[in-house]
């Protein structure tokens, strides 16, 4: 930590403290600890909860598999203060404080690890049996709508939505998937690739129904715009997320479009002394020249390390991963790494009919992005790949029986 830094703040042992306790939060604290970080440690949350992970409230949580997901992290050994159950309020960069339920806490560094926050549906705020899932309250809520086998809406055929509809299925229950776009994961895959996805609905005895707006939810049941009635014992929403930034207004750190702080390439916001990582942040990729606001568990599990190591101030290190992340629904295991916007070539690895293929995005002959179901050979030699930016052979590459490593130009 430079010697600037440390004046700056309002005690005499370097203090950084962290807001937000999930993955990125955790993560930053652990890193900071393992690169030599002697001072003062502080991780905020809004929750009550022992901080944990996200991914198992859609899977073994949901279905009572598993209690609780908590990281496996000793922060009494670490010498990690854990303030949880303190919801964030605002910030003062001018002078070093954080503004929390519980006080003011005054900081020489600050991490914005808040992440992000679901969209609600608009119109459906209190109705009885309407649901998110985000937090472990959620999940634990959930789980005795899906032990009484209830008949579920879902609204929204994102990844979420998905693998909602998937627990859903598996614990028995009737569902019916709702999605105001032509085709699931609309936002996210184009149409080519997001067509066989389709079929895995009704496959898996889920009901898919695409161009389908919800006009209004009442108890029991979901209205859509064409007049149809929905009965609903439960209504699941995942319309997507956006990052978990109001309490940031007026604090002068920039802010962007969808609400993501703007960080360099060191993670570094707007103002001195400020990073942020995870979900809520927003960097510029080199490798892909553009702005990325990456929604997704990897991304907040390698973020910290860059955070930690800029705070040190040893090494001046530059934030421009290759994003990755994975979903399981309807008995397949899906698995994404790169960013396909600016790709001219889309190759195919496989049927995708079949149970296994894979989907190519290229670039002046180079890979820049893959979706792989159920072929995770192919997502670690197609990550690396994409990391050394090796021109690829297109003829070779859409042989599926051919490792990826030996599809080289």
């Amino acid at each position: 930590m430079s010697e600037q830094t440390q004046q700056r703040g309002t005690t005499a042992t370097p203090r950084v403290v962290i807001a937000g306790a999930g993955m990125a939060g955790v993560q930053t604290a652990v890193a900071l600890r393992e690169q030599g970080f002697t001072g003062t440690v502080t991780l905020i949350g809004a929750e009550p909860h022992q901080p944990y992970d996200r991914p198992p409230l859609s899977k073994a949580v949901l279905l009572g598999k598993a209690e609780g997901s908590a990281f496996d992290v000793d922060f009494e050994t670490l010498g990690i203060e854990l303030r949880l159950g303190h919801e964030v309020l605002g910030v003062r960069p001018a002078d070093h404080e954080l503004d929390t339920e519980a006080g003011p806490v005054p900081y020489n560094v600050l991490v914005l690890a808040t992440g992000a926050e679901p969209i609600r549906l608009p119109g459906a705020e209190g109705v009885p049996g309407v649901h998110l899932l985000r937090t472990l309250d959620d999940a634990e809520r959930l789980r005795p709508v899906l032990a009484r086998q209830h008949d579920i809406v879902v609204v929204g055929a994102g990844w979420i939505g998905a693998e909602f509809a998937t627990a859903a299925r598996e614990a028995g229950c009737a569902v019916t998937v709702v999605e105001a776009a032509d085709r699931p994961l609309a936002g996210a895959l184009p149409a080519e690739v997001a067509a066989p996805m389709t079929a895995w609905y009704e496959d898996s005895g889920a009901v898919l129904r695409t161009h389908a707006r919800v006009e209004r939810v009442e108890p029991g049941s979901v209205i859509l715009d064409d007049g149809s009635r929905l009965p609903a014992g439960a209504v699941v929403v995942g319309i997507g997320a956006r990052p978990a930034t109001a309490w940031l207004a007026g604090s002068g750190i920039e802010l962007g479009a969808h609400g993501d702080v703007v960080a360099d390439d060191r993670l570094r916001s707007s103002v001195p002394d400020v990073y942020a990582v995870g979900d809520c942040a927003s960097f510029p990729s080199g490798r892909y020249g553009e702005r990325l606001l990456v929604h997704h568990w990897d991304n907040a599990l390698q973020g910290p390390r860059t955070v930690a190591a800029n705070i040190l101030g040893e090494t001046s290190a530059v934030y421009d991963p290759v994003p990755y992340f994975w979903s399981e629904q309807f008995g397949r295991f899906v698995q994404y790494a790169g960013h396909h916007g600016a790709a001219d070539t889309l190759l195919w690895r496989g049927d995708p009919s079949g149970p296994a293929w894979t989907v190519c995005w290229l670039r002046d002959d180079r890979l820049v992005a893959l979706l792989a179901v159920g072929r995770p050979r192919d997502l670690a030699q197609g990550r690396r790949l994409i990391e050394a930016g090796t021109p690829m052979n297109a003829e070779l590459l859409v042989d599926p029986a051919r490792p990826m490593k030996a599809a080289t130009a």
